[in-house]
């Protein structure tokens, strides 16, 4: 039996909304959540949600379009062999199961993605991978276009999933990940769009009971990028950590956030994101929600954004939330910094002979290094700190 539930927000007494604390609404989430895209307000600067960002540079994504159908997909194991046999790729109707069984599209753009074309992609580990599954995703057209992505495991599977992203591409992602009980899994999502792409992604994650999930965003290129998540628990003990790393040049927009919803007993989270901003207008922002609810004793929850700005003229906003409805827990916390490169670290390394250049991309190198580490997949850990120094040279 299927015993997972919809993330409902209580609704408080009109007539007295403070009788009852834990049944007030939450500040962290207002927004409905639905498949139908009129539920929705046309984003704009003046709702909560969409105060961060550019919304005029991604006006195209309110309002349901027809897919240019332009992107590929291709499923093989990370060091280029087939993929194992127990992991399966297979189109499917968004009218099928399991496409549309995580949570519901929680704003506009996500509903518009569900409803702009009819099929989804679905991901399916049945058995233990020995090494990383790679699902490369890449487009040459600005056409706009969508992509749903649907992951699943099974039961007790240890399985690492990596999705990559490259190209030129205007696109509207949706992605929904439910991890099967007792499982361990590691999902890795890597965005390194050309200069002028655009990307709006919405990611919704059950994690199953007493499961432990590894979901990793790296965001390493595109005009505007926005990708929101929203998970919740399928019962107690499941352990969930989020880690982001992004770099955002001149003129790009970078937006993460992050929506962790503990609704059962004793389930741990820790949301990691590190940003590192270089060029005038370059803009990023982090907004990390976590919501305690009466449902969930034992909670263990933490949150950190830190951020580093390398020139003048960047822009990083970074705003955790975390609200409790539960006195019974074992901890919650969140932290935020936004600051330049530490002058007594660049005046060490110069001071043994390093240059001003090597020395900055040394700190920014171990500013990134412990969560590249943490994501824990050798074969794009290089690439990832190649792909970070190409930026600082440029």
């Amino acid at each position: 039996m299927d015993t997972r539930k919809e993330i409902q927000i209580p609704v408080a007494d009109p007539n007295n909304p403070y009788a009852i604390p834990a049944a007030m609404p939450s500040s962290a989430d207002r927004n409905p959540r639905s498949f139908e895209v009129v539920d929705f307000a046309v984003p704009t600067r003046k709702q909560e949600d969409w105060r961060f960002t550019p919304v005029e540079r991604i006006a195209e994504f309110a309002e349901v379009f027809e897919p240019a159908g332009q992107l590929r997909y291709e499923l093989s194991s990370i060091d280029g062999s087939a993929a194992p046999a127990g992991v399966t790729l297979e189109t499917i109707s968004k009218s099928q199961a399991p496409a549309g069984s995580v949570s519901k599209p929680n704003d506009r753009v996500s509903a518009v993605e569900w409803n702009s074309g009819e099929s989804a992609v679905h991901l399916h580990v049945a058995e233990d991978t020995a090494v990383p599954v790679l699902l490369k995703i890449t487009s040459s057209s600005f056409d706009l276009d969508s992509f749903h992505l649907v992951i699943t495991t099974a039961a007790n599977v240890h399985a690492d999933v990596v999705v990559e992203h490259f190209g030129d591409a205007h696109i509207a992602e949706g992605v929904e990940i439910s991890t099967g009980v007792f499982s361990e899994v590691s999902t890795t999502f890597i965005h390194e769009w050309s200069d002028q792409s655009k990307h709006v992604g919405n990611h919704r994650i059950h994690v199953g009971k007493a499961a432990t999930l590894r979901h990793s965003v790296v965001t390493l290129g595109g005009d505007v990028v926005r990708i929101r998540m929203d998970q919740d628990f399928g019962g107690e003990q499941g352990d969930l950590t989020m880690l982001g790393i992004y770099f955002s040049e001149s003129g790009e927009h970078i937006e993460h956030r992050t929506m962790v919803v503990h609704n059962h007993p004793e389930c741990k989270s820790r949301v990691i994101y590190k940003g590192a901003l270089s060029g005038k207008d370059a803009h990023s922002t982090w907004v990390g929600n976590a919501l305690i609810e009466p449902t969930a004793p034992g909670t263990d929850s933490y949150e950190l954004n830190r951020n580093l700005i390398l020139v003048p003229g960047a822009i990083a906003d970074s705003e955790p939330n975390l609200e409790i409805e539960n006195g019974n827990i074992v901890g919650a916390g969140h932290a935020s910094s936004v600051g330049r490169f530490d002058d007594e670290e660049l005046f060490y390394l110069m001071s043994r002979g390093i240059p001003e250049k090597e020395a900055q991309k040394l700190v920014v190198a171990g500013f990134f290094n412990e969560l590249i580490e943490q994501i824990d997949i050798p074969a794009i850990s290089e690439h990832l700190m190649n792909t970070v120094h190409a930026r600082l040279e440029r």
